[in-house]
């Protein structure tokens, strides 16, 4: 069991690897196209907002990669491997191939299918949160699987309107086009048309929170186990030998 964890850890170190450099290779030629907006124009027909954005989600992107595990390291939280491999595949999926390769435009329905698993994945978040805040000495408390589950769902939902709220905020700040109200070449959308993206993603978000807490429901009520496989947990010290 142990070799097939080490295994398992390195893959996932060699996953993340490459999403590293899928985010801080294309970070030289995003500089120079915000800067010399004229060197290549007949080559490249992307908006400058568009260049500013993938330059401002790769930094992000690099930031994110690592952020959960520093901090959660410092509380003795641990990320199974499962669920970080998952969040890193979502990271390269969203920024790489969604903004630097433009999925998103040229893939149908790339958005509304990451969102769906983002809400998935908050909602796990949310059941990790309960586990987590309950996961004391001094608290003796029976939640029902119901409740679990419904703070879960109400948990991503939440997130997902504050997701939307942020990307309105810095499209609003920084010319960027993260609500997709404009088309590839710059064309404004209008009316209903400009409403779509931000409308679709919080009705996927709450799919995608649904099913999971549906999962988590099931799995609290009948013992099943599944919805623990996909939790952050707290380090157990291990026995030490005498």
């Amino acid at each position: 069991m142990e070799d097939k964890d080490i295994k398992k850890r390195k893959f996932v170190k060699i996953i993340t690897n490459i999403v590293l450099y899928s985010f801080t290779i294309p970070i030289g030629f995003l500089v120079v196209r915000i800067i010399f907006p004229e060197w290549g124009a007949e080559y490249f027909t992307r908006t400058q907002g568009d260049y500013v954005l993938m330059l401002v989600q790769c930094i992000l992107g690099i930031v994110v990669l690592f952020y959960p595990n520093m901090v959660l390291k410092k509380k003795e939280i641990e990320i199974p491997s499962n669920l970080y491999l998952l969040y890193v595949i979502f990271l390269f999926c969203a920024i790489f191939l969604g903004e630097v390769r433009n999925f998103y435009h040229i893939v149908p329905y790339w958005d509304t299918i990451l969102h769906t698993f983002s809400g998935g994945m908050i909602a796990a978040l949310g059941f990790s949160f309960i586990s987590l805040l309950n996961d004391k000495d001094n608290i003796h408390l029976k939640l029902s699987p119901f409740f679990v589950a419904f703070f879960a769902f109400t948990f991503a939902i939440t997130l997902g309107v504050v997701w939307e709220v942020y990307e309105y905020t810095a499209d609003g700040l920084l010319g960027l086009n993260m609500q997709k109200f404009l088309l590839e070449d710059g064309t404004a959308l209008v009316g209903r048309l400009a409403l779509e993206d931000t409308m679709e993603d919080l009705i996927v978000d709450g799919v995608g929170a649904f099913v999971i807490s549906a999962i988590g429901y099931i799995s609290l009520k009948y013992n099943k186990g599944w919805i623990e496989k996909i939790i952050l947990r707290k380090k157990r010290n291990k026995e030490v030998k005498s």
